[in-house]
């Protein structure tokens, strides 16, 4: 009797590791870049391949390239304003089937790259417009914006190919431009909010909420998508996390490093306590921490030294076009990365060329075999 209960024992404990092992796998395959997923869909109706591109798209505004984080993304958007999240449903699906219809490159578009400047436009337009929520007119401008988009895509990455360079959001940041100064604060069809400079004066200029410049950190993860509420940041944050780990850490660290730069300029404390202040740091800071180059303590420097330089940058661009009431949107964070993935020297030998990124954890891991075998051919060949 005791043999078996032994036995029964083990066969017990054999079968949680199974599982606790299976349960494991399962939840690797949802991370990363979810390729096998491409593979599987191949042969699958029109609409769920659009439904895929299309979350790989929502998933590429805040450089993660995965649909289970697209869905996550979209469902905060959602929570936080169904209005918000209708805009940027709107603007994702337009900008990818633009560029089916003009024959963009289907592994661009399989890969959500021509979606993600089409749902920013469609984000940024509804944040800044002052018609409130169901203003039905502004799908308008939402479905041209966004259509547009692709064909400044298409231009564009001719031009930045030659330096092996991401295009970006330079045609989001270029559409939601002319967008604001075509219709003025004041039109009488498409009226917007005009963008106050972070260092305009206070009352109060010296009285702080700790809690809230705190809790601003996280909000400036979800501002990359207009998302100005903490719940929805958080889960924002965890799309991140879902596809990388050292993404997400670098997200929170570039946050905090740009919450950190609005401190030391004094900037308005809306800016600090919204995570407006933080947001172009954590696309910096992402941007060379693992993403774009492979991960060391040498480009975890970098990417610190990123996060500063988008957030510095990004307050004196907000004081600059505030003046004309306009926001300075993401154009920090993404001169910064350019200009990082422009270096030569140390930094320039763990950069991955644009068209082998990857989730972070995987660069490294290439890397590191890439190294290995590099080593292996070279005490092969000495004599």
């Amino acid at each position: 009797m005791w043999m078996e209960t032994k036995t029964e024992v083990g066969e017990a404990s054999r079968s949680r590791a199974s599982f606790s092992r299976r349960a494991l796998n399962a939840l690797l395959l949802c991370t990363g870049d979810m390729k096998h997923l491409d593979e599987y869909m191949q042969d699958k109706l029109f609409v769920l391949q659009l439904a895929v591109w299309g979350l790989r798209g929502v998933a590429r505004v805040i450089l993660a390239n995965n649909p289970l984080s697209g869905v996550l993304i979209l469902a905060a958007l959602y929570w936080a304003s169904p209005w918000q999240g209708l805009l940027g449903t709107v603007g994702v699906l337009v900008s990818t089937l633009t560029a089916i219809i003009m024959g963009q490159d289907s592994a661009e578009v399989s890969g959500g790259l021509h979606g993600f400047n089409g749902m920013l436009v469609s984000l940024l337009m509804g944040a800044f417009s002052s018609a409130g929520d169901w203003y039905w007119w502004l799908l308008l401008p939402v479905c041209l914006g966004s259509a547009t988009c692709v064909f400044l895509f298409s231009g564009l990455s001719s031009v930045m190919d030659r330096w092996d360079l991401p295009v970006a959001v330079f045609p989001f940041n270029i559409i939601i431009f002319l967008y604001l100064l075509c219709t003025g604060q004041d039109n009488p069809y498409f009226p917007h909010r005009q963008a106050l400079p972070p260092g305009a004066l206070e009352p109060n200029g010296t009285a702080l909420i700790a809690v809230e410049v705190i809790r601003g950190i996280p909000l400036g993860v979800g501002q990359i998508f207009a998302c100005g509420a903490l719940g929805p940041s958080l889960l924002i944050l965890g799309a991140v996390l879902l596809y990388s780990p050292l993404l997400a850490v670098h997200a929170l660290l570039g946050s905090a490093v740009g919450t950190l730069a609005g401190l030391s300029m004094a900037v308005r404390h809306g800016s600090l306590y919204s995570g407006l202040s933080g947001f172009n740091g954590a696309l910096g800071c992402m941007a060379v921490g693992g993403l774009f180059f492979t991960f060391s303590w040498r480009t975890h420097l970098f990417a610190i030294a990123s996060a500063f330089l988008s957030a510095y940058a990004d307050i004196a661009l907000c004081n600059l076009l505030g003046t004309v009431g306009l926001p300075a949107c993401s154009w920090a964070g993404t001169l910064t990365a350019t200009l990082m993935l422009l270096m030569t020297g140390s930094l320039a030998a763990h950069r991955i060329p644009i068209g082998q990124v990857m989730a972070p954890e995987h660069n490294l891991r290439s890397r590191s075999q890439w190294a290995a075998g590099n080593t292996a051919e070279r005490e092969s060949t000495d004599v």
